[in-house]
């Protein structure tokens, strides 16, 4: 998934952006609220994650904003106040969850998994497709009862076909969920993916269907 992290704080932004990409996710990580609102144009986020005290503003104002704007992107605020009114009035703000600095990574981890299992209608991360079981939380695969080992960008692309199985998805927009601005890739990283994902559905009731000039969708053989 991609995540978009607003932290001004350059060594926490840094720590966390490289422990979300070892779980494969991407992070696009922007100190400024200005940086945020340009990068929103352009990418459409799984996951924000908001700092409050922001050099060019306040993180309430912009979170205000975009659910002014009917923007459904959850939003984890990561704030200093543990005051319960403040808490209250993120929550009343839009806030999807808050996390009270300084926390430990793998609590926001879980409370990351859970507001996307809520804002997904799940209540686990476990999903099914004709006889293949994926879970993005642990990575694991199963198909036709044979486990199956993933690496990090493979969990992400199949994340995407099991969030909307038979919906097409373009070569772009693979992109932008596997990787993030300052990576340098082209269209034909997805190919390399897609063609190992094929693999592993291999003897599957699930297939990746090209369809041409349009993209690839999960079907059922």
């Amino acid at each position: 998934m991609r995540f978009l992290l607003i932290e001004d704080n350059q060594q926490l932004g840094s720590a966390l952006s490289q422990r979300f990409a070892l779980d494969g996710h991407v992070v696009d990580h922007v100190m400024l609220l200005e940086a945020a609102r340009d990068a929103i144009k352009t990418v459409s986020y799984d996951l924000i994650l908001l700092d409050i005290m922001l050099p060019d503003g306040d993180g309430r104002s912009f979170l205000k904003h975009r659910r002014n704007a009917a923007d459904q992107a959850p939003v984890i605020v990561l704030t200093a106040r543990s005051e319960v009114s403040d808490r209250v009035g993120l929550l009343d703000l839009g806030a999807d969850d808050y996390i009270v600095k300084p926390f430990d990574f793998s609590e926001l981890e879980a409370r990351c998994r859970a507001v996307l299992r809520r804002r997904g209608g799940a209540a686990g991360n476990a999903k099914t497709f004709a006889n293949v079981i994926f879970d993005s939380s642990t990575g694991a695969l199963t198909v036709a009862g044979q486990d199956k080992t993933l690496r990090n960008k493979e969990i992400r692309l199949l994340e995407v076909f099991f969030s909307a199985p038979a919906q097409i998805f373009s070569k772009t927009h693979l992109l932008d969920r596997l990787f993030s601005f300052s990576e340098d890739v082209s269209e034909n990283a997805i190919e390399v993916y897609v063609g190992r994902i094929r693999k592993k559905l291999e003897g599957s009731g699930a297939a990746i269907e090209t369809v041409r000039g349009l993209g690839y969708r999960m079907v059922e053989r």
